[in-house]
């Protein structure tokens, strides 16, 4: 594992995570490292890995050193994913874990709830993420995106929908969830089509879509997937608009030009923003990463803050940090922390946050703000 974590520290430019002694806290991650959702992986991990060098450059949190420990779920697989867990609870004995993707959160689950392992989830949108006592979210999930951008769509006059998804928890349980609020906005659904994960053939799919005549075609997909979809649709004559709930630098390269006017909801980090810490983020990764951070980046940086809390609150109590159930029980009593969008960010009983939401369209390849959602 020692091999691996520096492989994957070198390729992020980071040099060697120190190995500290007893005094070493170990934290968990399971995120897409290799495959074609790689991109994802980079950016989460990141973020944490930033956040801990601020943090032990300061002295860790009570003179404990963190340590990350990178799991690699090969962009989306659930056997890779309890494979990841059994490992990070059986032989590196973490008591949190940092979780991303939907399909591979959700196998890992049962095994992290049975060894009360907390997860904190900044990336995956499934709304099965919900109401699980030990798996919390600083992400919004795509229940509420989803409809989000549906109501977006049904204001500027769309009426007939089509959807294409992934074939995984994240876009069946968006697709199940929008479907309903559609059809009650006043809206029909005329073709819904499913995509295995990282297909690069859309034509058959797109084709249905198509003779369906939608007003708009939501895509319930990310990353490269995306980018193929939006380029193919636009290949075989789509000219109704496009919108989501994700976009990514890849898979804008693979849209290309197709991708302009695409609108999505998701998460906002203001890259103009005035808050002090906010500013802070975005400057030190930008000087070290040499690009701007995205949301995913910021999602899991402030992973690590909020477990730094924790770490204080269950210790200030004469707990045990390396309980997962004390910390879970720290992050029910607390709540409300500190968050690097701004402000504080507020967790629910079922596992949800509140956060910064907008509605986004590209425009010259890069997202521009349309809507701030209240």
């Amino acid at each position: 594992m020692r091999k691996w974590i520096a492989f994957i520290t070198a390729l992020l430019g980071l040099g060697a995570i120190p190995a500290y002694g007893a005094e070493t806290y170990k934290i968990g991650a399971i995120l897409a490292m290799t495959g074609p959702g790689a991109y994802y992986g980079r950016v989460m991990s990141r973020g944490p890995l930033l956040a801990i060098e601020e943090i032990n450059a300061k002295g860790g949190i009570d003179g404990m050193k963190l340590e990350l420990v990178i799991e690699d779920h090969k962009s989306g697989q659930p056997k890779e994913g309890v494979s990841a867990i059994n490992k990070l609870v059986n032989i590196d004995k973490v008591p949190f874990i940092l979780t991303s993707y939907s399909a591979p959160t959700l196998a890992a689950y049962p095994i992290a709830a049975e060894h009360k392992v907390l997860m904190l989830n900044g990336g995956g949108w499934s709304p099965d993420l919900v109401g699980k006592p030990y798996l919390f979210n600083n992400r919004m999930v795509g229940n509420y995106l989803g409809q989000v951008i549906a109501e977006h769509v049904f204001r500027k006059g769309a009426r007939k929908l089509a959807m294409i998804y992934r074939n995984d928890p994240s876009g069946i349980t968006v697709r199940d969830h929008v479907r309903p609020f559609w059809e009650k906005l006043g809206g029909t659904i005329v073709a819904t089509e499913v995509h295995e994960l990282g297909a690069t053939d859309y034509a058959a799919q797109l084709a249905k879509i198509k003779a369906a005549r939608p007003d708009v075609v939501a895509t319930w997909s990310y990353g490269k997937d995306l980018g193929f979809i939006v380029k193919q649709a636009r290949d075989v004559g789509i000219t109704v608009p496009l919108v989501g709930i994700d976009w990514t630098p890849d898979g804008q390269a693979v849209a290309g030009t197709a991708m302009e006017g695409y609108e999505y909801a998701s998460d906002y980090l203001d890259p103009d923003s005035k808050e002090p810490w906010t500013a802070r983020f975005i400057q030190d990764y930008k000087k070290k990463y040499a690009e701007a951070p995205d949301f995913y980046a910021a999602n899991y940086y402030e992973g690590i803050y909020i477990l730094g809390e924790l770490i204080k609150e269950v210790k200030q109590k004469g707990g045990n940090p390396q309980s997962g159930d004390q910390l879970r029980q720290a992050l029910l009593a607390k709540r409300k922390f500190a968050s690097v969008y701004g402000g504080t960010i507020t967790f629910n009983d079922d596992g949800t946050s509140a956060k910064p939401v907008a509605v986004f369209e590209v425009k010259g390849g890069k997202p521009t703000v349309r809507t701030l959602v209240k």
